[in-house]
This record gives structure tokens, C-alpha cells and sequence, in this order.
């Protein structure tokens, strides 16, 4: 049997500081850097998704940013995982070590645990059911779900009209419903934060895990350096672009909180502390997705101090 490629992973909320670490640890580790997270895809969008500037990636070697332009509507998990992987068999190849680091849960589960082979859209099937949905209701598309796949219905509203369709079209076109393609990707144990069946990769990970309220501190101080970098101007240009972006770019923490203040309908002021809060919520569900992950968590604390901490990370990360 082929040996399993090995990776490094540095887990940790937004502003945990898990890609500074990362950066900072590279030459020790003798490591590249492959980025987890699923706006860095996007070029241009930069400050807002806290991209490493150019200077760092000439300085690290950095992976899987800015593949798509942000009006590619149909960048799937599955694409990430094939980028991933070339990265990090290249490499290897060259006797370096993969340093996994983002904050994007559902790309670590596709990228260790595999992902389902889903069929391709069909726009004909997609219309048919969209106009069936028009004319006699979500609800009613909905309870033909019900009937051909009821384990995938459960976790959708009938007005989820992008999943139910979805989950309709596999069923359609492959005769077996999503919810059982799906088992061979759900590893991840809800309850012990556990993996279950056979991982693609053998991998050490670990989380910065910051007290609740240093964290909260982070991301308001976080937001401000940011819009001294100018983040007001790239959202706005995110704004002004909207029609043509597609929907994730559009939806993501660090532009979407901007959009009433240049419609006029806000303060600056109000969409500054939205964009904080929103920060800190998605961070409080990163943390709660990563606690069920299997990893060693570092307690982060005002009295650590950088080196410190760099010290036991690298210290663990070495370690047998």
C-alpha cells in the first residue's frame, strides 16, 4: 500500500492569528503554506478576507489563493480539493512540509475525509423544478423530497429552494438520493470529535485557542487595521460590482456589512460595528465546529507572549 502523504494544520477562529503564526513558523518547519479558507479564493478581495500580502507569499511560498475571480458562481468544495491536493503533492515533492492554515471547516472535512462524485448541474432538470416550484409552491417541491430522499429533507426549509433542488436533481440523475452519497464524506463525529472511516491524509493538528473575550479584542482591533489598509474602498468596489460578483463573494463578513452605509441607509459608524459583530459570531462558529475536530488545543491567554507560543507550536508540531 502507497504511505498516506502527511500534513501540518493550524486551526483557530478568524483573528486567532493562525496564519501569522503559520508564517512566522514556515522556515523553522521547512513548510509551505496551503491556505484553508473559502474567500481567499477570490482575487482582489484582499483585506477584507485578510489575504497574505505579496510580500509574505514571496517570503513563504503560499497555495490555494486567488484561484477564481469573484464572479465564479460555481467554485465547489470538490475544486478545492483538487487544487489542495496538487498543492501539496508538489510540495512534498520538493522535500517540504504541507502547513495547512484557514478557518474553513468544510473544505478540512472534503479535503481529509473525500467528498461525495455528485453529478454535474443540468440547467433543463433545474428549470423543470423551478418552474414547478413557481407555479405550485415550495411547499409542494418540497414533500417530492420528502417522499425520495426524507433523511435530506429533514436538514432543509421548503423554501431552500437552491437545496431541495439540488438534492432532487442527484436523485434524479444518479437514482440514488444525496443523503446517501453523502455518508461517504460525514466523518466527522458530532458527538466525540472523532474521525470515522478511512482519512486521505495522516496529519498533526492543532488550535489557538483563545479565551473568549481576548478573542472578541482581536477581531475589533483586527476591523480597524483593516480599514486603515483600506478596506472601505475594496468593499465598496465589491458594492458597485454586486450585480456581476457571484453570491458567496457577496455574502461574506467584511463586505456585506458596508452595503446599507454606501446605499445611504446607514452610518459608517453602525456598519463598522456590525461588520465587528458579525466578526465575532463567525468566529464563535468556527470555534464550535473546530472543538469536534481531532486536535491538540493550545489555551491562549494576555500573558503568552509570541514566542512562547511559537515555541510550543513548533515544539508539537515536531514532536512524535
Amino acid at each position: 500500500m502507497t504511505e498516506k502523504k502527511a500534513v501540518l494544520i493550524m486551526l483557530g477562529p478568524t483573528a486567532s492569528g493562525k496564519e501569522s503564526a503559520s508564517f512566522a513558523l514556515a522556515p523553522r518547519l521547512d513548510a509551505e503554506i496551503v491556505s484553508v479558507d473559502s474567500m481567499k479564493i477570490y482575487r482582489g478581495l484582499d483585506i477584507g478576507t485578510a489575504k497574505a500580502s505579496q510580500e509574505m507569499r514571496e517570503a513563504v511560498a503560499h497555495h490555494c489563493l486567488d484561484l477564481v475571480e469573484p464572479e465564479f458562481a460555481d467554485f465547489s468544495v470538490g475544486m478545492y480539493v483538487e487544487a489542495a491536493d496538487t498543492a501539496i503533492s508538489d510540495i512534498i515533492a520538493r522535500g517540504k512540509r504541507p502547513l495547512l492554515s484557514g478557518g474553513t471547516a468544510l473544505y478540512y472535512k472534503g479535503l481529509l475525509e473525500g467528498i461525495f462524485d455528485a453529478p454535474p448541474r443540468d440547467l433543463g432538470l433545474r428549470e423543470e423544478l423551478q418552474t414547478f416550484a413557481r407555479e405550485q409552491g415550495n411547499e409542494a417541491l418540497y414533500q417530492r423530497l420528502v417522499v425520495l430522499d426524507p433523511v435530506s429533507a429533514e436538514k432543509y426549509h421548503p423554501n431552500d429552494l437552491r437545496r431541495v433542488i439540488r438534492a432532487l436533481e442527484v436523485i434524479t440523475l444518479t437514482g440514488e438520493p444525496v443523503s446517501k452519497s453523502r455518508r461517504q464524506w460525514s466523518g466527522f463525529h458530532s458527538g466525540g470529535g472523532n474521525f470515522q472511516g478511512e482519512l486521505r491524509y495522516n496529519f498533526k493538528m492543532l488550535m489557538l485557542d483563545w479565551e473568549r473575550e481576548l478573542l472578541y479584542k482581536r477581531i475589533g482591533q483586527r476591523v480597524d487595521i483593516m480599514l486603515e489598509k483600506g478596506l472601505l474602498a475594496e468593499a465598496e468596489d465589491v458594492y458597485k460590482r454586486r450585480a456581476q460578483l457571484a453570491r458567496t463573494p457577496l455574502q461574506a463578513v467584511g463586505y456585506k456589512e458596508f452595503f446599507p452605509y454606501f446605499a445611504g441607509q446607514e452610518s459608517l459608524e453602525v456598519a463598522v460595528e456590525n461588520l465587528k459583530k458579525n466578526t465575532r459570531h463567525l468566529a464563535k462558529s468556527q470555534c464550535t465546529w473546530f472543538r469536534k475536530f481531532p486536535c491538540q488545543r493550545i489555551p491562549l491567554t494576555a500573558e503568552l507572549s509570541k514566542d512562547d507560543l511559537l515555541g510550543i507550536i513548533f515544539e508539537r508540531m515536531t514532536s512524535q
